[in-house]
């Protein structure tokens, strides 16, 4: 074949991209603007502890597994795969906390004993989401999924709940409006109303209950680690510590990239940024393939802040849960600290351990505020909250990020993640996995399948090579 394809970035999709294509033959080339792989799934060390560096913090096992198994990865043996126990609880201080555990059992029993009759009402929930995330669950793995796809697997009975927001879900469900709250936190983490979030987010608690929440030994960077291997070992070429300045197009074709001190020609492009590719990275000639409308959408499109974020050494062993969600006021959205010592003991460093204090941040509301009101944000969280701090023996602030810094650090589009996941992006304006305006440009990432779950990027970068092996025809 000897075709050759130039891959933006070295994010999830990027790797799971290049990985696809290098195994039926394709010469890749990874062009990455940092010094390693993985993007915001990546790891670092600080002063000794190991920090999982974004925003993932759960893991779902199901999409990661598929996407491992497209590459030849067998998961179990690539990592090693911590179950959780005591996986979050939501608080809002005045209250006692709902807490969501691995046992749907254990969760339904602790409802009940506080609100009569609520027990029964979310094993009914769980029952009924399970039902749909099982017909659904195909969906994710398909780039476009068909109408005949959609009646072969049963989906077709879940068009009302897709067309549905997450909030409608919540309240049919007939919990508690604590439990409902606690089922919901997920659109404060993206920093949206639950009014306008996707309905399949209320999803995510039966699959921590029927699958698992798992959590990888060494951290969530040790996923891209995995696949940084396994790219090696297929052949993948790495530029590393290059920028992609251009994509280049003649007659709505791409051509190749334009980089630092020269242009890599390229039968193919698989761009793993986002937005960007669309915004500022396509040339001239792409962009007059662009209509107005198509410019004009994009440009609209509402982001999501990637937030604050105190990276934290903590004396004492962590108590569970693993994460902690304080409610605040919807001005404020929530605040999250993720204990991973709970999980991993080995973490310890002389009685300390690595944590992280996350602060959701509305996109306008962080650029609006500039530098000035993310760092006066970022002081409140860090300095003026004493709740977090009180669950320790003594902390130590070891360094912090605010959106302005993670997009310098890791080259975000508008120092943002994604598009936030409304109902309506959900369902009509994910970006596609090949381009309807370029020929020969795919694109992976989160921007295809936004979320809070690292296996969305995997899957994602494993769809946009299947199209382009489609496309030329080679068979799956």
């Amino acid at each position: 074949m000897n075709r050759r394809v130039v891959i933006i970035g070295a994010g999830i999709g990027g790797l799971t991209s290049a990985i696809r294509l290098a195994q039926c033959g394709w010469r890749v080339t990874i062009v990455e603007a940092r010094s390693h792989a993985g993007g915001l799934a990546a790891g670092f060390d600080l002063e000794g502890f190991r920090f999982d560096a974004g925003p993932y913090v759960l893991l779902d096992r199901l999409g990661l597994d598929w996407a491992f198994q497209q590459l030849g990865i067998v998961l179990d043996r690539a990592l090693e795969l911590k179950r959780i126990p005591e996986i979050y609880q939501v608080s809002d201080g005045s209250t006692p906390p709902v807490s969501i555990y691995d046992s749907g059992a254990r969760t339904a029993a602790e409802f009940e004993t506080r609100w009569p009759g609520s027990g029964e009402h979310y094993r009914c929930f769980i029952d009924r989401m399970d039902a749909t995330y099982q017909r659904l669950q195909p969906m994710q793995w398909t780039s476009h999924p068909r109408l005949l796809d959609i009646v072969r697997h049963g989906a077709w009975r879940d068009v009302p709940f897709m067309l549905r927001s997450l909030a409608a879900v919540l309240k049919s469900s007939r919990l508690p409006e604590a439990v409902v709250q606690a089922l919901g936190i997920w659109t404060h983490v993206a920093g949206q109303l639950a009014d306008t979030a996707p309905s399949p987010l209320a999803l995510v608690t039966s699959v921590i209950h029927r699958v698992g929440a798992c959590y990888p030994h060494g951290g969530i960077g040790m996923i891209p680690e995995v696949l940084f291997n396994a790219a090696t070992l297929a052949g993948v070429d790495f530029r590393w510590g290059t920028k992609v300045r251009r994509i280049c197009c003649t007659n709505r074709a791409v051509t190749g990239v334009e980089v630092d001190t020269e242009t890599l020609a390229a039968d193919a492009v698989v761009s793993n940024a986002g937005l960007a590719t669309y915004s500022t990275l396509l040339d001239e000639n792409g962009q007059a393939a662009l209509s107005a409308r198509t410019r004009r959408y994009f440009a609209r499109l509402p982001l999501q802040s990637p937030g604050v974020c105190a990276y934290l050494a903590v004396k004492g062993q962590p108590k569970p849960p693993y994460l902690r969600f304080r409610l605040l006021n919807e001005l404020d959205g929530c605040r999250l600290l993720i204990t991973p010592g709970v999980i991993d003991s080995s973490l310890e460093k002389n009685g300390w351990y690595p944590a992280r204090l996350i602060a959701p941040m509305a996109h306008h509301r962080a650029e609006s505020g500039g530098l000035a009101g993310q760092s006066d944000f970022l002081h409140r969280v860090v300095e003026k909250e004493r709740w977090w701090r009180d669950l320790f023996d003594d902390v130590r602030v070891l360094q912090t990020r605010i959106p302005n810094a993670w997009g310098r650090h890791f080259n975000l589009h508008q120092n943002s993640m994604n598009p936030v996941m409304t109902s309506r992006f959900m369902l009509t304006g994910r970006v596609a996995h090949r381009s309807p305006w370029i020929r020969n440009l795919y694109v992976a990432g989160s921007a295809t399948h936004p979320g809070q779950w690292v296996s969305f990027c995997a899957v994602s970068g494993i769809l946009a090579a299947n199209r382009l092996l489609a496309d030329v025809g080679v068979r799956k």
